[in-house]
């Protein structure tokens, strides 16, 4: 892994706009927070600095496209995702489904199976409601 510095003189980052750094710069962050880890165990991971990280993730710095596959493998999603929104070339219409997806496949079978008996009594309750 590249440190901060080696990173800075490799690689000064993808032109891109304003706009489109920060919907990258916010699916970073939704990944990060799906993945349970703070900006310090990212920063420790990736070996950078706990403000680089926070910095990408406010939009306010740069990342370079290393950087992207960096992020993308410790947050096991797909470098597009993270550049584009888009997963296999579609939209990613609901990205919590894949957020969800990811938690889930982290839970035991104990976990599940609690987990759909209160989906299912969540869905019960909710038809009552509609009558």
């Amino acid at each position: 892994m590249l440190n901060d510095s080696a990173r800075a003189s490799a690689v000064t980052g993808i032109p891109m706009s304003e706009e489109l750094r920060a919907e990258i710069a916010g699916r970073l962050r939704r990944a990060r927070e799906a993945s349970g880890l703070s900006q310090g165990q990212v920063a420790r991971k990736l070996q950078l600095h706990r403000p680089t990280v926070s910095e990408i993730e406010a939009g306010r710095r740069r990342v370079s496209t290393d950087e992207v596959a960096e992020f993308a493998e410790l947050y096991g999603v797909s470098s597009e995702w993270l550049m584009t929104g888009k997963i296999g070339g579609q939209n990613a219409a609901d990205e919590r489904l894949a957020v969800v997806a990811r938690q889930l496949s982290k839970m035991s079978d104990a976990d599940l199976d609690r987990l759909l008996g209160l989906l299912k009594m969540l869905r019960h309750s909710g038809a009552e409601d509609d009558v």
